[in-house]
């Protein structure tokens, strides 16, 4: 089949992207003391040929860093190291947004600032384990619950992340509200316990995340924010939960209200996680007013058949970016992919990063 539409150039927002390729966001673990660095330039300028790339997830705030290693945006160093990763990309003809992910009760002290806290909707311990560069592989913490305050201040944080993103010449955000980090912490029943304002009906359940979105477009303009979403999730301890359909219906249709950019729909059935339930899929399709990125073990013949079969607007490519920089190139002229080597995901340095 030809693959006219996955390769055609598109409009998305502002920007006139070269393709619907996106690369999606991809811990990779290589941001020492929470700073992008050189390294990282060279990763993400070598792989502009997206569309549009979005970056491994970037805490908005010292309580975000969950994990070791990655990357923050939330004080003038940052940015200063980010301009760098988004200088390099434009001069590429790319475009990139920044995923702005806040770990929530996927933590551990020992990746945090001193004065960090390990703060969720409720105080629950995730599931699991989480590596650390001090003491090695360590149980989740059990999280304390945020009070109002701290949701307040915590909403806050997005907003002045957002406008450092643009500071920094990002095209845009990602707000990430799946995988089982904070904001899915308050959509998941699995992780939220509350019974105030943000916690048991569904509306209160919503009420973080349409707090944080709403606060990141007054900040920086709708049409340079998109979202992340998991529904069917079970990464980090969330759960599939009676009526999921209709909630993730409901709340596509409130972010929709709010005039976001874009709607990512997370689909782990390709890594052997629940497959999304089409039904899901197609709500979210048909309340969103924005555009839709598809994504979930993508190769070209299925990304170009759902693109003419309208089920999205851009696709979303992950695992294979990693190992093939020139990912856009191999796709078009239809050549053998390179396989990537898990044991590099997420160790520092050069090694299974900048050098495939």
């Amino acid at each position: 089949m030809s693959h006219k539409k996955l390769f055609e150039a598109a409009t998305l927002g502002k920007m006139k992207l070269k393709n619907r390729i996106v690369m999606a966001p991809l811990t990779r673990s290589r941001a020492i003391n929470n700073i992008p660095n050189d390294l990282m330039t060279e990763y993400y300028s070598t792989r502009a040929g997206a569309g549009l790339i979005i970056t491994e997830g970037t805490s908005p705030s010292p309580n975000g860093l969950g994990y070791a290693r990655i990357p923050g945006i939330f004080n003038q160093e940052q940015v200063q190291g980010w301009k760098k990763v988004t200088d390099a990309v434009h001069k590429n003809d790319g475009h990139i947004f920044v995923q702005l992910m806040h770990t929530g009760r996927i933590s551990h002290s020992a990746n945090m600032p001193t004065d960090a806290k390990i703060l969720s909707a409720s105080a629950t311990q995730a599931p699991g384990k989480m590596w650390t560069d001090a003491k090695g592989e360590q149980e989740h913490p059990v999280s304390m619950e945020m009070n109002v305050t701290e949701i307040k201040s915590t909403i806050q944080e997005y907003a002045q992340s957002a406008k450092l993103a643009i500071e920094a010449g990002f095209d845009g955000v990602e707000i990430h509200g799946a995988n089982g980090y904070l904001i899915e912490q308050f959509l998941n029943p699995g992780a939220n316990k509350r019974s105030d304002d943000y916690g048991g009906s569904n509306v209160n359940r919503m009420r973080f995340a349409l707090e944080v979105a709403e606060a990141v477009v007054n900040a920086i303009g709708g049409d340079r924010v998109g979202i992340r979403l998991s529904p069917y999730g079970v990464f980090n301890g969330s759960e599939i939960f009676d009526g999921i359909e209709p909630f993730y219906g409901e709340l596509a249709q409130k972010l929709s209200d709010l005039k976001l950019l874009y709607i990512h729909v997370v689909d782990h059935g390709s890594l052997g996680a629940p497959a999304v339930n089409s039904e899901v899929k197609r709500l979210i399709r048909q309340n969103f007013k924005g555009s839709y990125i598809l994504s979930g073990g993508y190769d070209s013949e299925r990304a170009e058949t759902d693109l003419v079969e309208n089920k999205g607007d851009f696709v979303s490519f992950g695992r294979a970016f990693i190992s093939n920089p020139d990912l856009v190139l191999k796709l078009k002229q239809g050549l053998p992919l390179r396989e990537p080597d898990p044991s590099t995901f997420y160790t520092p340095g050069p090694k299974g990063y900048t050098d495939y």
